[in-house]
């Protein structure tokens, strides 16, 4: 069984919706609402597997970048990202494609699913200012 249908397997174990597949790219996206994980980019580019969620659009702000810092210190698995423009506010984990296995795919996901849950209305207010 090859990375891409190893990860298709656990992504379905593990109950997620996968709403676009790509055998090509080696890429799904997943969601899974009660979690509110919306459009999370799972993408296989051996030798790791990238996890990413576009969450929401920021300003240019030091304050604001430098708060999401410090809450990267706090998450589990993964890290705040922005995007190639800036604009954009990325979660991104990245896992070791040979030797992944459920229990790590599962803490990932649930990291990034905890993470909004306990940071969502800061997140709110960041997507306002």
């Amino acid at each position: 069984m090859n990375h891409f249908e190893k990860v298709r397997d656990y992504l379905l174990d593990l109950g997620y919706n996968i709403t676009h597949e790509d055998s090509t790219e080696e890429l799904f996206v997943i969601q899974d609402e009660e979690k509110n994980l919306m459009n999370v980019i799972v993408d296989c580019e051996d030798p790791i597997l990238i996890i990413e969620m576009p969450i929401i659009e920021i300003k240019d702000d030091a304050s604001v970048y430098k708060e999401l810092l410090i809450k990267n210190r706090e998450i589990v698995h993964g890290a705040f990202t922005l995007d190639n423009d800036g604009k954009k506010l990325i979660f991104r984990d990245t896992l070791q494609l040979e030797n992944l296995d459920l229990n790590e795919l599962e803490g990932s996901l649930n990291s990034l699913a905890l993470l909004l849950s306990e940071y969502y209305n800061q997140l709110i207010e960041y997507a306002k200012n």
